[in-house]
């Protein structure tokens, strides 16, 4: 077993055993391995973001906390790379890229060889190209959508003019390689898009938003044809 295995496999073992703790001596008995490459192990996993826990004492152990982590999920070989290769197509520009990266190392980890080797060359063919985001804009922006906050902006639109606005947050949006924050402009009392890479500041408020339907604000019938022509910078 290749350490990649025994690391997904470690990882199962203490997630079915629990909330019973496996011991480090049990488990390099269980793996054919010693002690300290179990340490080593266990260590790496935490690194990678895995929920473990130990317990002290001769009845203590390790143990995975299910409460903080999802059920196993089996996938096929090529489940797998497609899932690797959407989330490593998500760069600079595009929201959540940071968790992607994080999903990105946790699933490489429990990926074989083989298919590691696939994505790789998958990956070399594969180009998703975006303007590139502040961080701190880009977490107060994945914030306020998935907390559903006000978002205070400082805006620069496409004609070189700046503002400020407060926008109830609808969602994100992707359209010719730009991703849009779509919501509720409270400045000009109708549905805008702002592009992410023209944000030049961007704070969350304390305020809840009212839920705004996606769907609904990009009507074809209402809004959508402007929020797709980038005409929203009014």
């Amino acid at each position: 077993m290749n350490r990649t295995d025994r690391l997904y496999a470690l990882v199962e073992e203490l997630r079915a055993a629990a909330p019973r703790p496996r011991t480090v001596p049990w488990l390099a008995g269980r793996f054919e391995v010693s002690e300290r490459t179990v340490q080593r192990d266990l260590q790496a996993l935490m690194q990678t973001g895995v929920p473990l826990r130990s317990e002290p004492g001769p009845y203590g152990g390790w143990f995975v906390d299910k409460a903080m982590s999802l059920p196993p999920v089996n996938f096929t070989a090529e489940e797998a790379i497609a899932i690797a290769v959407a989330l490593a197509g998500a760069e600079s520009g595009a929201p959540f890229a940071g968790p992607a990266r994080g999903a990105m190392r946790k699933l490489t980890a429990a990926m074989p060889e083989a298919a590691i080797a696939s994505l790789r060359l998958i990956s070399r063919q594969i180009r998703i190209g975006a303007e590139p985001v502040p961080a701190d804009v880009s977490a107060a922006v994945e914030r306020a959508v998935r907390e559903h906050q006000v978002i205070w902006l400082h805006y620069l639109g496409g004609d070189g003019r700046e503002s400020q606005r407060e926008v109830e947050p609808a969602g994100l949006l992707a359209h010719r390689g730009r991703w849009f924050l779509i919501g509720w402009c409270r400045s000009r009392r109708a549905v805008r898009g702002f592009r992410l890479d023209r944000i030049q500041e961007a704070r969350t408020t304390a305020e809840q938003a009212p839920h705004r339907d996606l769907a609904t604000l990009l009507d074809v019938d209402s809004a959508a044809p402007a929020i797709l022509a980038d005409l929203t910078d009014d």
